[in-house]
């Protein structure tokens, strides 16, 4: 899907696996995380930080349909959006600020990373929007995310950031359905009739 300032977005396959390491670097986006936060317990995570959690992303990309997306900026990877069925995400299940509301089943965006001299140039945006595209294209119709609503005037903090940020969701259609903590909406969008296919 080609989205405005010469973005691409494509699903996170095991072909593009080469191009996810590239943009977490070897530090794996952040401590060692490589997006393993959300499938696993506090414990799990600080004891396969690091190798595990590489070999764990790898192999996820592998699976269908694929957990994430990849933004690319003239052929050069520069974000990256995880998401999947709510299910899917262990950790989600004991989340305080993510608690679900109701039973139906649903789709969760769960993190972004994007590399730092491409951030404030609309890649989350285009991440949001294509993983709306995507969910629908896999049968989904209702997509959630869990984002930090910051205090006008001053900036999210670096430990949550990465789970985005409201006013971008707001932007994309999305709409506030619980806030079960001051700064951390629970944001839902409904996806509805089936639009045309994402084609990444």
């Amino acid at each position: 899907m080609s989205l405005a300032n010469e973005l691409t977005v494509r699903p996170a396959t095991h072909d593009r696996w080469p191009d996810l390491e590239a943009l977490f670097g070897p530090n794996g986006a952040a401590a060692g995380c490589w997006c393993r936060h959300w499938q696993q317990s506090s414990a799990e995570w600080q004891r396969h930080r690091g190798a595990a959690n590489r070999a764990a992303l790898e192999a996820s990309l592998r699976s269908t349909p694929a957990p994430g997306l990849l933004a690319y900026r003239g052929g050069t990877p520069v974000g990256w959006c995880a998401l999947g069925p709510r299910t899917s995400f262990r950790r989600l299940r004991r989340s305080y600020v993510a608690r679900p509301i109701d039973q139906r089943p649903a789709w969760a965006i769960v993190c972004f990373y994007v590399a730092r001299k491409h951030r404030r140039t609309g890649v989350t945006r285009a991440l949001v929007d294509a993983a709306c595209a995507f969910v629908r294209d896999h049968d989904g119709d209702l997509l959630e995310a869990y984002p930090v609503d910051p205090t006008p005037g001053r900036r999210a903090g670096a430990d949550n950031v990465f789970c985005g940020l409201a006013p971008v969701f707001r932007r994309a259609g999305f709409h506030e359905v619980a806030r079960h903590k001051a700064d951390r909406p629970l944001m839902r969008k409904e996806l509805g009739d089936r639009q045309p296919p994402f084609s990444g």
